[in-house]
């Protein structure tokens, strides 16, 4: 029988108001893989930070027992030094820094008046290759895609002497193919003894790569269940987490659809930084009135740098095309035009460019339309303060009150106060850039019940997911993009991944074909 190589005992943890942690019991055994599952706010994270010494000891009450020790971490270098090594969701690497630079630092090779460049470009090199990267490790961060940095990561822990892994939402920017590796990754180095911990809301993930799934709710552990128990499945692991069944991921909708509210023709883009790059290629596209439409495709296809020029010119160089709405050309040059014409776009980046992380939520709900809560521009701070208190109410938002700080919230939460910014304003068409990435089940089926909600009303929603469950469940009509590109329009009904993904592959054989006879 395997022995434990974490026991976490009776930990309570509190912030001002908010008792974030109740009398918390959780074993992780040598060598397995333990899942954490549970709602945005749970716990989940907060327990994995008294772990790793971000919440030092003394702010919080019970016991870490790692490897037959009680450990007392103070900073997260202490328990780094135990081979404890937590990877958080969002990565913490500096861009213009090599790959090599950003896995050494603070854990620099060489002496301490000297860094040893060709040590450190040699191991990084060879971890790179443990974990199947084959870029080299004088590459700058910022030259790799997300879920290579996602890989970077991973080889830096390991670079740590890491024994307990413990990923935070480890596949939540990446694609399938990339969380396919990644989840592979994971169950090789078990077979090597590793022991990993793993948050994510993704359960077919977790059902994949998990030898035990153990759910938090509201702060205390509701259930531990092991793959090979024969009430285990997803709907198990909903119940727990939501603390009711949910029969149906995606909720109901008799679509009542109308005429074309928001029309995109002959749309292109160029590449802000290069040159002769088109990153959006003579794009056409139309939503009508009580409709979701769904863009589809590979992480890099175009459609968030499609979403970002469309409102306001918010991304890239050369910028041209025309714009409908209710069959009358529109020009937004800038944010603002784009939402005095009632067109709101929900960003993927809820944090650098979605939220303003250190006002509350009171005055991130009402950022985007202040002229609504303000006469002669001076703010009513009572209207302002309603506002934030119905958006809470109606998103299901967990706060101590509208004042918090919108960066103290969970990622889940963050999300709802960004939509119900968006929502604050009123737009007529609705862009949604993966709404519910980092989101879990309860939260998810909320969001898709607002959207439902806006349809119903008669507005036109643009959603943007790189989840195809998603995107099929709620789609009325899905374009699927490709090289930027969009290469294909397909009926919801009639649309399956299976489909998307020929539509994909046969695209990019056909641009292969004209590489090579321009060749």
């Amino acid at each position: 029988m395997a022995k434990n190589l974490l026991e976490m005992k009776h930990i309570t943890k509190e912030f001002p108001g908010v008792k974030a942690l109740s009398d918390v019991s959780f074993e992780v055994e040598e060598g397995e893989i333990h899942a954490l599952c549970g709602e945005n706010g749970a716990g989940k994270s907060t327990l994995m930070n008294v772990l790793s010494g971000i919440y030092p000891y003394g702010t919080y009450s019970g016991d870490i027992v790692y490897n037959g020790n009680v450990c007392k971490f103070q900073k997260i270098k202490d328990s780094e030094k135990e081979g404890i090594v937590i990877i958080h969701q969002e990565l913490a690497l500096v861009p213009l820094l090599t790959i090599g630079e950003n896995m050494f630092l603070g854990n620099e090779r060489g002496t301490p008046n000297r860094i040893d460049w060709a040590r450190t470009f040699s191991e990084a090199d060879e971890l790179l290759r443990t974990v199947g990267l084959s870029d080299s490790s004088r590459t700058l961060v910022k030259d790799i895609g997300v879920g290579k940095q996602q890989l970077v990561e991973i080889a830096k822990a390991l670079g740590k002497n890491a024994k307990l892994l413990i990923l935070d939402e480890p596949t939540a920017s990446l694609n399938d193919t990339e969380a396919k590796h990644l989840l592979d990754l994971l169950l090789e180095f078990k077979k090597k003894g590793m022991t990993s911990i793993i948050i994510s809301h993704k359960l077919n993930e977790v059902s994949y790569v998990a030898d035990k799934i153990t759910v938090i709710r509201d702060g205390q552990v509701i259930k531990t269940m092991s793959k090979t128990d024969s009430s285990f499945s997803e709907d198990t692991i909903i119940s727990a987490m939501v603390g009711r069944s949910l029969t149906d991921r995606f909720p109901k909708r008799e679509p009542k659809i109308g005429d074309i509210s928001f029309e995109v023709k002959d749309w292109c883009v160029d590449h802000p930084v290069f040159d002769g790059i088109k990153v959006c290629d003579h794009i056409n596209f139309n939503v009508r009135k009580g409709e979701v439409v769904g863009i589809s495709g590979l992480m890099g296809a175009g459609r968030t740098e499609l979403a970002m020029s469309i409102f306001g010119h918010s991304y890239g160089a050369n910028i041209r095309g025309k714009i409908f709405k209710d069959g009358k050309e529109v020009h937004f040059p800038n944010v603002k035009a784009a939402i005095d014409h009632k067109v709101a776009y929900v960003t993927e980046d809820r944090k650098g460019n979605g939220l303003i992380l250190s006002e509350s939520i009171t005055q991130n709900t009402s950022a985007a339309c202040p002229e609504k809560i303000s006469k002669h521009g001076i703010v009513d701070f009572d209207k302002e303060r309603d506002v934030a208190r119905h958006y809470v109410k109606e998103m299901h938002t967990k706060c101590a009150s509208i004042d918090d700080q919108v960066g103290n919230l969970s990622g889940g939460n963050m999300q709802k106060v960004l939509l119900g910014k968006w929502l604050f304003a009123d737009p007529d068409v609705l862009i949604l850039d993966e709404p519910t990435r980092g989101i879990d089940v309860g939260a998810k089926y909320e969001i898709y019940g607002i959207i439902n909600k806006m349809v119903s009303e008669g507005k036109s929603v643009i959603f943007i997911s790189s989840e195809m469950p998603e995107i099929l469940g709620m789609s009325d009509r899905i374009y699927v993009m490709n090289a930027g590109r969009i290469i294909a329009e397909l009926p919801g009904k009639e649309a399956t991944q299976e489909k998307i993904m020929a539509c994909i592959i046969n695209s990019d054989k056909g641009v292969n074909q004209n590489v090579a006879e321009s060749n």
